[in-house]
């Protein structure tokens, strides 16, 4: 029973929202003997949130772990400071090394969440990066082609489009790649779209002498748009710090056709219950958002407990299926009893700017005291507990001194 068990979860590591293993055969037969290998994934901490789309590579290393296998995760404040140029049309902002810091504060404590801490092997790169010398810059370079890197697809793309390629975004993969070099990988995990990195620490290796590192592709997850993939960038993340309540709504708000997709990568569900739901859901035998707000309960109660995730659903039903004004409302005190609408929900924060605003007016998408707003003009008198509401899920309660 326990070598079919081992057997079942070997299958799943390797198969459940993974787009592509190299080499497949050489790591299967590993796993199968039970070899104790060294697991790597690395991230950088270009902003300070861990979003579901990165759990997707943290839930394989973790599946690894229990596999009985050493977890290395790699803290990347060195290459931070450059970023993945990985499906960017464009060079990334470089940060400074206190914006790094200040990101990367929280990082573990949001990783441990998913992966066992206490058993992961923990690195930041800049441990060899900031001890190199020029003259080891210089060799690190030397070990690959300006032709090698320049077949990547969003280089190319560039080029194409005449815009600039930084010599520093060149060396990212192989940066990254010296990084197994520097942990002696077994085996590298990442997203699909980093696939060109993580073969560059294949010939890292091999150019240092070292065996070869297999590699892991995860799936890239479609953000809350159900286009782009999850970015902090796009603005269509789930970080997995966010609140109980936002996380719920979020996941409520993403497209129907990311159900089952969300499902497979971000949660634990049996494969088999999982197609049920699908077949179900194919057969008009079950509503598509009664399996959303089981996926938006799995996902909350995996972050923030069972019991946060049952008051997210119930506040999540309170709002939108019963149209009640939330539980818990924040306040502010005004210095005035009149405002332009415009100002006020500026003054609210609720929206970042007045054209954001006026938007939302005209939209349709703003409530004060339960009743729709749609004049930019319109003068608004505060009374005893008034309830400003933008959106769905955006509230704010106002009273005047």
């Amino acid at each position: 029973m326990a070598v079919i068990n081992k057997k079942e979860k070997i299958k799943t590591l390797l198969t459940r929202a993974v787009s592509n293993v190299l080499v497949s055969e050489h790591l299967e037969k590993r796993l199968i003997l039970s070899e104790k290998l060294r697991i790597k994934f690395g991230i950088d901490p270009t902003a300070p949130d861990i979003h579901l789309g990165h759990t997707v590579p943290l839930i394989k290393l973790k599946q690894f772990q229990e596999l009985g296998h050493q977890a290395v995760l790699i803290i990347g404040d060195f290459t931070a400071r450059i970023g993945d140029p990985s499906g960017r049309d464009e060079a990334r902002k470089a940060l400074s090394v206190a914006e790094v810091k200040r990101n990367m504060k929280n990082y573990l404590i949001q990783a441990g969440k998913i992966i066992d801490i206490e058993k992961t092997e923990i690195h930041y790169n800049s441990e060899w990066f900031s001890k190199m010398k020029a003259v080891n810059f210089y060799e690190l370079a030397g070990k690959v082609t300006v032709q090698q890197i320049l077949k990547r697809e969003d280089f190319r793309k560039r080029i194409e489009n005449d815009r600039d390629i930084t010599a520093n975004e060149m060396m990212y993969p192989i940066f990254q790649g010296y990084d197994s070099v520097m942990i002696r990988a077994d085996v590298e995990i990442g997203g699909e779209d980093q696939l060109v990195n993580l073969l560059m620490g294949r010939r890292i290796q091999r150019a240092y002498g070292m065996p070869e590192q297999d590699v892991l592709a995860t799936w890239l997850i479609e953000g809350t748009d159900g286009e782009r993939k999850m970015s902090k960038s796009f603005g269509n993340y789930i970080a997995i710090s966010e609140k109980p309540d936002n996380m719920f709504g979020k996941i409520m708000s993403i497209p129907d056709s990311l159900i089952i997709r969300y499902f497979k990568a971000l949660t634990q569900i049996a494969d088999d219950k999982i197609n049920k739901i699908e077949s179900d859901m194919e057969a008009k035998k079950l509503n598509p958002k009664d399996s959303k707000t089981r996926l938006a309960y799995e996902i909350v109660r995996i972050y923030h407990g069972e019991e946060r995730a049952k008051e997210a659903e119930s506040e999540f039903d309170r709002i939108f299926k019963k149209r009640e004004i939330p539980g818990q409302v924040s306040e502010m005190v005004l210095d005035k009893s009149t405002y332009n609408i415009i100002d006020l929900l500026v003054k609210l924060s609720l929206v970042p700017s007045k054209s954001q605003a006026r938007r939302l007016v005209l939209e349709h998408a703003v409530k004060i005291g339960g009743k729709t707003i749609n004049d930019p003009k319109a003068s608004i008198n505060i009374t005893l507990d008034l309830v400003v509401q933008v959106g769905k899920r955006h509230f704010k309660r106002v009273k005047v001194k």
